[in-house]
């Protein structure tokens, strides 16, 4: 069998340069790491709807390997299936070889993207550009108003999705997109509580930091997820801990790299370190501050654990709560983080709380950052039995750590005609909070 010289070009017909042929040898190596021994074909959701072979990790790594390698041509089929890739990595925990699944299908995905034709990638790049930058956000903001304004009836939208099931993904989302509050200023504690925070227990020394938290805004989560962040901010301040807001912080990156833009997302990164200055980041989405920790930013902790590990004013109680909650454990909490019993062990401190699992946390709910959008279809499918467990089991709020998965989540909940409120963990634990009769709530709203 003949080999592919350094200098010819493996995946597609385009040259590749001394960079990309450097990062294909890197993912072959990558690649090579896998034994086939089909640990991860259980763990896989695309796989399981599928029962192909080429839907499940070890099958994709096949592809690139023969992709990159020149054994077989970037067709139409190999690229569908690479695409059909949720990202959720749930194969990464259960892989007795380690293989780093999420790097190798992002480099592979980069590649793709380089052969494209330049208005292709322009085209794409301007898609992103309204989920990521100020700009697009307030674009994206005005077309949900837009939406909204034409008060299109439920059951038309309904019929319609039949036809067109993207419609059943993007008007939830529509309708749930408001104009980003950018002036974001800094609350100081109430006379009496504790000062400053300090980095948590997960940072390292050398990062350890005295000054005041930072608290992650994201991107698409400034125009879904306003009632969060104002809850965050009232009740890290009664804590004790309240956040600065910088205004130079940006996206965490990664719906550009997922979506084969690497460079885009180390612009997003270096632009953050430069923001937050080392000091400690916490983050609301579980998504977001995977991203953070895997590109650098070993400082950024997800809140829940933020608000474990730090000492409570003594006189701060929760007010107990009669109601059933249900966890939904997002696929960047559970196989990345991996730290999902967080969110369980903060609930738990609200008395009365029955806490309880979502049947079928082990699976992607569909959302996985674009995904949705890209592939509607497949993401109602995988939302489906979730949707089904929460009407068996009835609980009064549904939680979840990731803004793209509460969106998708509460939307599927709507149209079955279900009443379960879908809330952040904190959003849960400041409503406790507020109803203390002795302590005063700031309006941070």
């Amino acid at each position: 069998m003949s080999e592919t010289s350094p200098s010819q070009s493996r995946p597609g017909s385009t040259p590749a340069t001394a960079d990309a042929e450097l990062e294909i040898l890197d993912l072959l190596s990558l690649a090579d790491q896998c034994v086939k021994c089909g640990y991860c074909l259980p763990h896989c959701p695309t796989f399981k709807l599928a029962h192909e072979e080429a839907e499940s990790p070890r099958g994709r790594i096949a592809l690139i390997q023969g992709w990159l390698s020149g054994a077989i041509s970037d067709g139409p089929r190999v690229q569908f299936h690479l695409d059909q890739c949720l990202g959720c990595r749930a194969c990464e925990p259960s892989c007795p070889s380690l293989v780093r699944y999420g790097r190798l299908i992002d480099g592979a995905r980069a590649l793709r993207e380089q052969r494209r034709p330049v208005w292709q990638r322009w085209w794409r790049q301007a898609r992103l550009a309204l989920l990521t930058q100020p700009a697009g956000l307030r674009l994206l903001a005005a077309l949900g108003m837009g939406y909204r304004a034409l008060r299109l009836p439920q059951r038309l939208i309904i019929r319609v999705s039949r036809v067109w099931p993207a419609l059943a993904i993007f008007d939830p989302i529509a309708r749930a997109l408001r104009w980003p509050n950018q002036r974001i200023q800094p609350e100081r504690p109430e006379s009496g509580e504790s000062g400053l925070a300090k980095a948590p227990s997960t940072s390292s020394p050398q990062t350890t930091t005295e000054r005041a938290p930072v608290l992650f805004r994201g991107c698409v989560a400034r125009l879904t997820e306003q009632p969060l962040e104002a809850a965050a901010r009232r009740l890290l301040t009664r804590l004790g801990y309240p956040p600065e807001v910088p205004s130079d912080q940006g996206c965490c990156g990664a719906i550009h790299r997922h979506n084969g833009y690497p460079a885009f997302a180390d612009q997003q990164i270096a632009a953050n370190q430069q923001a937050f200055a080392g000091r400690c980041v916490i983050g609301l989405a579980s998504a977001c501050v995977a991203e953070l920790r895997e590109q650098g930013l070993i400082n950024a902790v997800e809140v829940c654990r933020f608000l474990l590990d730090q000492p409570w004013p003594a006189k701060i109680s929760l007010q107990p709560l009669s109601a059933k909650v249900a966890v939904h454990e997002p696929c960047s909490h559970r196989n990345q983080l991996r730290d999902q019993a967080a969110v369980y062990q903060l609930l738990q401190r609200i008395p009365g709380l029955v806490v309880t699992p979502l049947p079928g946390n082990d699976t992607c709910c569909g959302a996985a950052g674009t995904y949705l959008t890209e592939h509607p279809e497949m993401a109602l499918t995988l939302a489906e039995p979730k949707i089904n467990a929460l009407a068996q089991i009835q609980p009064d709020y549904l939680v979840t750590t990731n803004t793209g998965c509460a969106l998708h989540l509460a939307a599927r909940l709507r149209q079955a005609g279900l009443e379960t409120q879908v809330l952040h963990p904190i959003q849960l634990i400041e409503r406790q909070l507020r109803l203390s009769p002795q302590q005063p709530t700031l309006d941070l709203s």
